[in-house]
């Protein structure tokens, strides 16, 4: 049995990317199909190896989070001297590891470039290696049949015109004379170079957009010029920021989206230990299986998979992710065909691990793979009705036996898996798969104070039968038709049926009518909220309660923290204050922050967004009586970006942003 209750008005909406039009279609075909690709984070930051003093966490962001001066950081240069390096070698490695494009750093936030630049004396041509990384990238990946792809980060701390500065640097770096504008140039000068000189470039992967100065107006004439250069160039959504959002692909960064994004292409960036630049420290690697796990969840939510290694100074890849493109390259050798040129799984959900599909004609094969060995040796595949031609082993050619169980097909898979990490069966059944959708309960929140709707979701093909006594739905319970509006505490509960036979499993879900919190006795409240700050570095929640701030001050908004327009990073901050609820009902908040934040009302904890992350939006609810309530934002800052925004609104009705007139002190 499984239920799932989804916050229909707390939900945030997809980004438009680009991808219906042909000629998309057709630039996108070779990077849908690809699956797996590799990102490459170097330069010299891999020289200090994430040592600066007596810490030992940093990596490609060390100048800005140990503040070392431009003039000091400006000594790796001289330094830099790879003689390991052997772009053949790194290229085969990934070749061997499946992997059919490679993302490598052009240049980082540094501003320093690994490529041969007529704009800049900061780049590869002055140090003493004095050879063109990314040439020889560029040239082995051709020769490979490698997809080369190029990253290059907007945001430049070393680039004289680029603005913002961070606060610290003010003193070693004025911003007497900087011009933006022309900055601009320069950025799309070196864009020009690095898709002129060196042959068919696959993506270009922008990152660093974030801060105030760069937005839509810089960003559209930057993805046009690329696709003027290269029509045929893909290039991310982080060329702009803001809306309308601009690129081909999403880019979720450090964690799988629980269900993929719907209707967008994306693809999950993320490091094999805990930096994207070397640190000689971390060794907090993820296993072989977690990788080759996350290879098989991505594929299975229709994503890609740009699985990141930071070498070393000397230009080789650390020991530990060698060992583990090894192991990758190892089920991809017999797996590949269950990954490349798949889409994502029919199923919503499967007890034992995950699947992806590939139509072929006037049959379809499900490439099942299987986390976790059925002891029985009956591996159920639940809600189907596509009759089955056959199943067998991939990696072996070996033909199972199939039976069906009602709306179930069960393969006999036999007592033992041949890959403990992941097995896959191969299931081919006649025409497109036709999958029985356990319906899903729709409501804007778990409990209610007066009277609530609830809809009910499922797939097409099917009636949806329902309960609203907490009995299981039979083939005489009512056919859902129309939202289902409830006034006291109520168990709906559903299922698919065709005609009299139940073939999805029963989801359920459970309303509670409460009594609303009372408002609190206070009157004579003053604009804004009491707001304090904090500075130091967490990576969650510290307890404010127990430190001391370094200002206070009354805040009429949630704005983050700023010095000259930038977010200022290791930093935490506490709202505090009455929120004034005009009747008595369930309300809704959608707490947004980078990195984290928790909201509480009357003293208990409503939305919990804790942690290092970036822009995420958390939601919950809680029922209110009229009159102000206390209320209580928490958040912290660690680096990069900064957000923080509270959305609230009665159950039912849209949600609007916390403002002025609904606060007080």
């Amino acid at each position: 049995m499984r239920w799932l209750l989804s916050l229909l008005l707390l939900s945030m909406s997809l980004s438009t990317i680009a991808q219906g039009d042909s000629n998309t279609t057709q630039r996108m075909d070779w990077w849908r199909k690809a699956r797996l690709g590799m990102f490459i984070h170097w330069g010299l930051y891999s020289i200090p190896a994430g040592k600066w003093g007596d810490n030992t966490n940093y990596a490609e962001w060390i100048r800005n989070e140990a503040h070392i001066p431009v003039r000091e950081y400006e000594k790796f240069r001289d330094q830099f001297n790879p003689v390991d390096f052997d772009a053949e070698k790194w290229v085969k490695m990934a070749k061997d590891a499946g992997m059919k494009y490679i993302v490598i750093t052009t240049k980082h936030h540094d501003g320093f470039c690994n490529f041969d630049s007529k704009y800049t004396d900061w780049d590869i041509m002055h140090t003493p290696f004095h050879r063109d990384i990314m040439k020889e990238m560029a040239d082995a990946c051709h020769k490979e049949g490698i997809q080369i792809c190029w990253y290059h980060s907007i945001m430049d701390w070393h680039e004289p015109d680029y603005l913002p500065r961070r606060d610290w640097e003010l003193k070693d770096r004025p911003v007497d004379g900087a011009n933006f504008v022309r900055y601009v140039q320069h950025l799309r000068n070196q864009v020009t170079e690095l898709l002129m000189n060196y042959g068919q470039i696959g993506v270009m992967w922008f990152d660093g957009q974030w801060e105030q100065t760069w937005n839509a107006k810089y960003g559209q004439p930057l993805y046009d010029l690329c696709r003027k250069l290269q029509p045929n160039v893909i290039v991310n959504n982080r060329v702009s920021s803001g809306e309308p959002e601009i690129g081909d692909f999403s880019t979720p960064e450090q964690y799988i989206p629980p269900t993929g994004l719907s209707g967008v292409s994306w693809e999950t960036c993320m490091t094999m230990n805990d930096h994207w630049g070397y640190n000689a420290y971390d060794k907090d690697w993820k296993s072989p299986a977690m990788l080759i796990r996350n290879i098989i969840d991505i594929a299975s939510k229709g994503g890609n998979y740009l699985l990141n290694i930071g070498p070393m100074s000397n230009g080789e890849f650390p020991p530990e992710a060698v060992q583990r493109l090894k192991a990758i390259g190892d089920y991809m050798r017999v797996n590949g065909d269950a990954i490349y040129d798949t889409s994502a799984s029919v199923f919503d959900q499967l007890p034992w691990g995950r699947s992806t599909t590939r139509r072929n004609g006037a049959t379809t094969a499900l490439y099942l793979h299987v986390f976790d060995w059925p002891a029985t040796g009956r591996l159920v595949v639940p809600s189907i009705g596509n009759r089955a031609e056959k199943a067998e082993l991939l990696a072996t050619g070996e033909r199972l036996e199939i039976d069906r169980d009602g709306s179930d097909l069960v393969i006999h898979v036999g007592a033992a898996a041949l890959d403990p990490i992941s097995t896959t069966v191969v299931l081919t059944v006649e025409g497109e798969p036709v999958i029985y959708k356990t319906p899903i309960i729709l409501a804007p929140s778990p409990i209610l104070v007066s009277s609530m709707s609830v809809s009910l979701d499922g797939g097409t093909g099917q009636d949806i039968r329902y309960t609203t006594d907490g009995a299981d739905p039979t083939s005489s319970s009512s056919v859902y038709s129309s939202p289902i509006s409830i006034a006291d505490t109520t168990t709906v509960k559903a299922a698919a049926f065709r005609g009299a036979d139940r073939v999805s499993a029963i989801s359920a879900a459970t309303f509670q009518k409460v009594t609303p919190k009372p408002a609190s006795e206070v009157h004579g409240l003053k604009p804004g909220m009491s707001c304090n700050e904090y500075h130091g570095k967490w990576r969650i929640m510290p307890d404010f309660a127990a430190m001391t701030a370094s200002r206070s001050f009354v805040a009429n908004s949630l704005t983050v923290p700023t010095v000259g327009n930038v977010p200022e990073e290791f930093v935490g901050r506490t709202y505090s204050g009455y929120i004034r609820v005009p009747a008595d009902e369930v309300y809704n908040y959608a707490l947004t922050s980078d990195d984290g934040s928790r909201l509480l009302i009357d003293g208990e904890v409503v939305v919990d967004n804790d942690g290092l992350h970036s822009e995420s939006m958390k939601s919950g609810s809680v029922a209110l009586a009229k009159g102000p309530h206390k209320i209580r934002i928490e958040w912290f800052n660690n680096s990069g970006g900064a957000a923080l925004d509270l959305k609230w609104g009665k159950i039912g009705e849209m949600l609007h942003n916390l403002a002025a007139k609904d606060v007080g002190h």
